[in-house]
């Protein structure tokens, strides 16, 4: 199991913030609310890692708007926690996937090595990814005031077109998997990118095989944003 904690500019300031209302737990939750605001892009961490080596060169513009900024402040600090308690419980039920907490975001990777994956050109979820996505929806029932976001990506192999056709058909299978769990599907935004946005090398059998993957990203939904903001007397 990777669970990857990332960090950047204003460690100090969400320490002083949180050594004022929070506890030693709390800390370290806030710096996972506080490191985006230098990052410049609302979003860019998570989009980084959702989308791979081209995350600047256009095609995100719907995604980065769903997972909009980080949250500064006490409000940050509370959102912090309850997504690091949402990825602790993701990572307790599936075991096989990589878990990401960035920013205010949770950012899941199921690739061939992981939780759920797919027979070659095929979209189908077969039944070791079904139960896995069963334990993944129960969570996101618990978990009710956030977004989802689900982005399908290929390898370079074969062609363009087919594969950007495959990255669109796993990325729905996903979606419309969940959604037939009861999730709301106004929670979803479904990307899909085909080869275009890798995370390794494509000349490597490793590496292609990282970058055939379905990324589901969990933000925070604007109630949770304004619970926080209420909670930590921000509004």
């Amino acid at each position: 199991m990777k669970k990857i904690f990332k960090s950047a500019g204003l460690l100090a300031m969400a320490i002083a913030v949180v050594s004022l209302t929070m506890s030693c737990e709390a800390t370290r939750n806030a710096n996972n609310a506080q490191k985006g605001a230098v990052i410049g892009t609302a979003g860019g961490a998570v989009l980084g890692a959702i989308l791979g080596n081209n995350v600047g060169k256009g095609g995100n513009s719907e995604i980065g708007a769903v997972i909009g900024g980080v949250v500064g402040g006490t409000a940050g600090v509370l959102i912090g926690n309850r997504m690091d308690k949402q990825a602790q419980k993701i990572e307790e039920e599936i075991p096989g996937a990589q878990v990401e907490r960035i920013d205010d975001a949770i950012v899941i990777t199921f690739d061939e090595g992981s939780g759920v994956f797919f027979a070659t050109n095929q979209s189908s979820i077969n039944a070791q990814s079904q139960a896995n996505l069963d334990k993944l929806s129960n969570v996101m029932k618990e978990y009710v005031d956030t977004n989802i976001v689900v982005v399908g990506h290929t390898d370079s192999t074969g062609g363009y077109q087919l594969n950007m056709n495959l990255s669109k058909a796993r990325a729905m299978s996903v979606t419309n998997y969940l959604t037939g769990k009861g999730i709301s599907a106004g929670r979803f935004t479904t990307e899909w990118f085909g080869p275009d946005q890798p995370t390794h090398d494509n000349s490597t059998v490793e590496g292609r095989a990282k970058n055939r993957r379905v990324n589901v990203a969990i933000v925070p939904n604007q109630k949770m944003i304004d619970d926080a903001k209420k909670e930590a007397g921000e509004n």
